[in-house]
């Protein structure tokens, strides 16, 4: 699914939301279960799957009966989400959301770390180039999915380096 309109992006720049729209990756769950799970109260879980909802990344998959209320089961409405931004803002600010939830997991992961963090002035051929190869691999990196596997994650950024 591209995600490209301002309420989608602005549901997915922020961080609680990307782990939600992460969790529910594997299956659907209630907002009981995301609450136990994340040892976060209902009524905030509830908050941020309704933001998620009306953006259109996540739907109510399926319902069941306890005792007078309906439960409700969210899942994702893609197994893969890809940004598009009309505004260079909003894809600097989601790209680097995306790379602090990176740094944050590398903190903890509990095998060593493979990465580089290679620089280098290219022309407009090359960075077209690379970047084809760039989504290549993150296609092979997805297709290479097993169940029951190792979770790994694949951080890949390719961005026109300023002076800070």
């Amino acid at each position: 699914m591209i995600v490209s309109e301002p309420p989608q992006l602005r549901a997915m720049a922020d961080p609680f939301r990307v782990r939600l729209i992460q969790l529910l990756r594997d299956r659907a769950r209630s907002t009981q279960e995301i609450s136990e799970e994340l040892s976060v109260p209902k009524g905030t879980v509830g908050h941020h799957l309704k933001v998620l909802e009306s953006a259109g990344l996540i739907r109510v998959v399926r319902t069941r009966k306890v005792r007078a209320v309906t439960e409700k089961f969210y899942g994702r409405t893609a197994r893969l989400f890809l940004f598009e931004a009309e505004d260079p803002a909003d894809a600097r600010a989601l790209s680097a959301a995306a790379l602090r939830r990176a740094a944050a997991e590398l903190e903890v992961s509990p095998e060593a770390v493979r990465f580089g963090f290679p620089k280098s002035r290219l022309v407009h051929r090359d960075e077209v180039r690379l970047e084809r190869r760039l989504k290549r691999l993150i296609d092979d990196f997805l297709a290479a999915e097993t169940p029951g596997g190792t979770p790994y994650a694949l951080a890949v950024a390719l961005y026109e380096q300023r002076d800070a």
